[in-house]
């Protein structure tokens, strides 16, 4: 057996214990996806998370950076892979339908809980295998990736202090693409982003006498519309960025004037240049709308959030990427192009040396099909872009899941992407 082949055939025997594991691995998704929580409240699911890491012999660290949960396994000499998943829901009641749909204000509508079942299959298959690889597994139940603040305050408890420091970090997620497909990019996969909280100040009043108020409805939603322009006049037309508005608040009552109204907004971009130019643009309108309609104060803009470009390493990319080649066929391992989600796994790397003070940190970053065939079957359009652009995209509360193909896919891609590393030669 040559060194090449070495790491493909202990993939292979650590992934026959995938069958047996399968069972209570989906049982677990279901029981994370009927009780979902939002972000930095993920109490239960950090519990039933490191639960199952620590019944495979990991040992398991509760509330990194608040709800987060580390489980660290050492096998010997060797590189040190550390796998992550994100445990928080969205805010929003589902609406797929499923019979295990969740009941509440809170969904898993990201794909988050095949996410965590699939990095929980890794660290249970690696850790029944461990005569086939050699080094150190670290898994990483992150909180509050929904709100760009669950890596940061990982990373500011001290995360590479405390645990072994990677050689490499690994995830991986979900798409609207059919199950049992990967999709990896040799560019930024995801964009970088400032979320932006404003308050729109007026004076109040009374409805039927509005040449006496400041109406700060009127002031925000000018702004809502001016700032449409920002992408279509001031961004050049190959760059990729984008303003969008997902929250506006104002009054309690048809006839009375409010004196604030409330914007939450995001602009992201695939590049920091174009990031900065358009923040610079937003706030530059945002403040001459407030001053056109005379308000009484500047507008309040607190940038909430914030999370760099999700740019994965080339080398560590390249290899995950033969390995998966090697582990699934050409035709089920394709190219994803930059997109205008955003993410905050780029911390780990290079990206939050100021946060974690380390270099040379290697990130491998892919996608995972979640769509069912009979669901992918149905979807109008002819093309994968046609069908993908009908169904239902992350975040949109009829997304769902096809466990059936998912899940045993997203677990066998994290495994044969960690033994990239650590199989033996």
């Amino acid at each position: 057996m040559n060194a090449a082949a070495a790491p493909d055939a202990a993939t292979g025997t650590v992934l026959e214990g995938l069958g047996a594991a399968l069972r209570p691995l989906t049982a677990f998704c279901l029981d994370v996806h009927q009780h979902p929580e939002l972000s930095g409240q993920e109490t239960r699911t950090a519990a039933r998370f490191a639960e199952l890491l620590a019944a495979e012999g990991l040992l398991t660290a509760p509330q990194v950076g608040g709800t987060g949960v580390v489980g660290v396994l050492e096998n010997g000499p060797g590189p040190t892979v550390w796998l992550r998943a994100e445990l928080d829901a969205l805010p929003g009641r589902e609406e797929t339908g499923l019979p295990y749909a969740a009941a509440g204000e809170a969904a898993h509508s990201c794909g988050h809980d095949l996410h965590l079942g699939a990095a929980a299959g890794a660290a249970v298959l690696l850790a029944r295998a461990r005569e086939s690889w050699r080094g150190t597994l670290v898994v990483l139940g992150q909180p509050a990736e929904e709100t760009l603040e669950g890596a940061r305050a990982m990373l500011t408890d001290g995360l590479y202090r405390r645990f072994p420091r990677p050689d490499v970090v690994l995830a991986q997620h979900s798409a609207p693409l059919p199950g049992g497909m990967l999709a990896h990019g040799y560019g930024p996969m995801t964009a970088g982003s400032v979320t932006l909280d404003v308050v729109v100040h007026g004076t109040g009043g009374h409805a039927g006498a509005p040449h006496l108020a400041v109406d700060p409805v009127l002031t925000a939603a000018s702004a809502v519309t001016r700032l449409q322009g920002v992408v279509a006049r001031e961004c050049a037309p190959a760059e990729q960025v984008v303003v969008s508005v997902g929250s506006f608040h104002a009054g309690e009552r048809a006839n009375v004037i409010p004196d604030r109204a409330r914007l939450g907004l995001t602009v992201r971009a695939v590049g920091p240049e174009s990031l900065e130019r358009a923040l610079a643009a937003v706030e530059r309108v945002l403040r001459a709308e407030c001053a056109a309609s005379g308000c009484p104060r500047e507008p309040e803009i607190t940038r909430t959030s914030s999370s760099p470009l999700t740019h994965p390493d080339p080398a560590a990319t390249a290899r995950v990427r033969e390995a998966h080649v090697r582990r699934f066929g050409h035709e089920r391992v394709a190219m994803w192009p930059p997109t205008l989600a955003t993410e905050d796994f780029a911390l780990y790397g290079d990206a939050g040396r100021a946060l974690h003070g380390e270099e040379g940190i290697a990130l491998s970053y892919w996608m995972l099909g979640a769509v069912g065939p009979a669901a992918w079957s149905a979807a109008p359009g002819t093309t994968a872009a046609e069908k993908m652009a009908a169904l239902p995209a992350n975040h949109s509360p009829r997304f769902t899941v096809d466990l059936r193909t998912a899940l045993p896919t997203g677990i066998e891609a994290l495994v044969t992407g960690a033994m990239s590393w650590l199989g033996r030669d």
